[in-house]
């Protein structure tokens, strides 16, 4: 099964052509042999005359090149229909969305349009007149909702990433019910320009994929602030980076765990609580009783009066035009007073208020993606409250300006997967993607509906918390030496070792305690190992109070070329000093000075 990263190693290499790639596209599409997988597809010749115009051009950097998209059909799609899967209200647009037209300028190539929830109505992929596409990791299970084609598609490995929207969870109960990853941005991160509204007040476009990295690799490309689009918001993205040695989750209390029943799911969430203890995650249990309340709000609030909005002119004109249980839910929502929207606002402002300390001391909430999975002949029976029970955990999302990531976490022996989800405010995307790439590679799940192992991790930059400094210690604070718990009162967090590059010489400190100084030469240099260390800016100060002279801190070179906060000694206070520089680091020469 391919993925992003390697299908831009061999169209790069030319390995693999852009061609055969869209062929494999299409051959993938047969053997699927989902007709209600998408509601529109492409001319295969018209998209391997796209991926010819693509190669001719030569242009091997863009950062998708000839990678195939899906897109759910409520994103406008220049020259293809987009239907919000309701026949009638369908049109053709002329333009693309704003975040289709970044995919095509970075290269990648559009296959079609997915089906789905009509009006992204749904967290369940049952409510299409286009049919129901089939779950490609377990086809009893409903395939999610309401993106639901564009999950299906990547889950069976016809494309390695697909455009979804995230309301109330679309972008999310998907994803877990088919072993992929699904990235839910902050609200305007990406632009809505070209979007169809569910809910235009909490809307996103949302990314599905086989890994994390592609998740975000779409993100770099489709994010960005849009003049166009009134809910736009200048976020920054950040750069997906390695998980900190040390976090902490905001996590539920066993009295509010929620699971229907279902004791696999129960056991999925408990393991998944293990394994991100074992990654250095603090859990620290919260009251998810505010959460669970706005998140009540969504529907049974004035916020269904958005949807009614939608499809206004044909609930007004031929409302047998709709799905009978999306019509179900739309419908009262024309009945919403202003009194009735004024008082939900109020509400959501004070559950926000209360639930802002909370959020303020985590660094993430560590939740279910789903309670449960239902089978499509359990929610064709009961409809709505089993479409109900898959938002329990992502209703309440973008009502509190969150962002987040669904991952998978297991598959239980009967074969249903399950899945956890990391949310915090808007703006710390790459911070909960670095949590969940750091999770997922615990594990030991297949890619999607494939039996094919993850790929390795590529390497990645360390993380750079915000109001912290890495600082790079070579003496006694190191680990277990004389002063490292006083680098710990500090608030200090072990980063990692480390080692600089062959550019310093270490000496003795003159006194009665041994202490090294550490200088940078011009010549005759050799490699020293320390240990990198995360401190607060106030623990910084507080360090520097405590260094005596000739010690300080300054910018240290490491052996891959990056520089780093660190220890260094001016070089004239070393003169006639002993060079302790052969050892390697002073762990090693106190280990020989004990045993000389």
């Amino acid at each position: 099964m391919q993925t992003v990263a390697s299908l831009l190693s061999a169209h790069r290499s030319g390995a693999r052509s852009v061609a055969d790639t869209v062929r494999a596209v299409y051959a993938r599409i047969a053997v699927q042999d989902d007709p209600a997988l998408f509601i529109t597809l492409r001319a295969e010749a018209d998209v391997l005359a796209e991926a010819a115009a693509l190669e001719a051009r030569g242009d091997t950097a863009l950062p998708l090149y000839g990678i195939p998209v899906a897109v759910k059909d409520n994103i406008d799609v220049a020259g293809l229909p987009t239907t919000c899967a309701c026949p009638a209200f369908a049109y053709t647009p002329e333009h693309d969305a704003t975040a289709v037209a970044r995919l095509k300028a970075a290269g990648a190539l559009i296959i079609g349009k997915t089906n789905l929830d009509q009006f992204a109505t749904g967290l369940v992929g049952v409510r299409s007149p286009y049919g129901i596409p089939r779950n490609a990791f377990n086809p009893t299970l409903v395939p999610g909702g309401s993106s639901s084609g564009s999950a299906s598609a990547v889950s069976a490995g016809i494309v390695p990433v697909s455009l979804g929207t995230d309301t109330a969870g679309s972008g999310r109960v998907p994803a877990m019910l088919q072993n992929i990853v699904g990235l839910k941005p902050s609200l305007g991160l990406v632009p809505n320009t070209g979007l169809v509204p569910a809910c235009k007040t909490l809307d996103c476009i949302s990314i599905f994929a086989l890994t994390v990295d592609d998740a975000m690799a779409v993100l770099d490309v489709i994010a960005g602030f849009d003049p166009q689009d009134a809910w736009s918001r200048d976020l920054p993205v950040g750069p997906l980076a390695a998980a900190p040695p040390s976090f902490v989750l905001g996590v539920l209390p066993e009295a509010q765990r929620e699971f229907f029943g279902d004791a696999d799911a129960a056991a999925t969430y408990e393991a998944a609580l293990k394994r991100f203890a074992a990654l250095g995650a603090t859990l620290k249990e919260i009251d998810f009783s505010p959460f669970a309340e706005t998140a009540r709000l969504l529907y049974e609030g004035p916020w269904v009066a958005e949807r009614w909005i939608v499809a206004e002119k044909l609930l007004a004109t031929t409302p047998e035009a709709l799905h009978p249980v999306t019509r179900a839910i739309t419908e009262p929502g024309g009945k919403a007073s202003a009194a009735d929207a004024f008082r939900a606002t109020y509400r959501l402002k004070e559950l926000r208020a209360k639930v802002a300390p909370v959020l303020a001391a985590i660094d993430g909430l560590l939740l279910p993606t789903a309670p449960t999975a239902y089978t499509v002949e359990e929610v064709l029976a009961d409809p709505v409250r089993l479409n109900s029970r898959n938002g329990t955990y992502t209703n309440f999302v973008n009502l509190m300006d969150l962002c987040g990531i669904a991952v998978p976490a297991a598959i239980a022996p009967t074969g249903v997967p399950y899945g956890v989800t990391l949310l915090a405010p808007a703006g710390k995307d790459a911070q909960m993607a670095a949590l969940g790439r750091a999770f997922v590679a615990a594990g030991d799940l297949p890619l999607g509906a494939s039996r094919a192992p993850a790929p390795p991790l590529a390497p990645l930059p360390a993380a750079e918390e915000p109001g912290r400094l890495d600082v790079l210690v070579f003496g006694a604070h190191l680990s277990g030496m004389a002063l490292n718990g006083d680098l710990k009162a500090m608030g200090g967090r072990f980063v990692r070792t480390a080692a600089t590059s062959a550019t310093y010489r270490m000496k003795r400190l003159p006194g009665a305690v041994a202490r090294p100084g550490v200088v940078r030469v011009n010549a005759d240099g050799a490699v020293l190992e320390g240990e990198i260390w995360s401190l607060p800016y106030e623990g910084v100060g507080k360090l520097l109070a405590s260094i005596p002279g000739p010690l300080g801190l300054g910018q240290v070179e490491l052996a891959d070329g990056t520089r780093v906060t660190g220890f260094l000694a001016e070089a004239a206070a070393l003169d006639g000093a002993e060079d302790i520089t052969a050892h390697g680091g002073f762990r090693a020469f106190m280990a020989a000075t004990e045993t000389a």
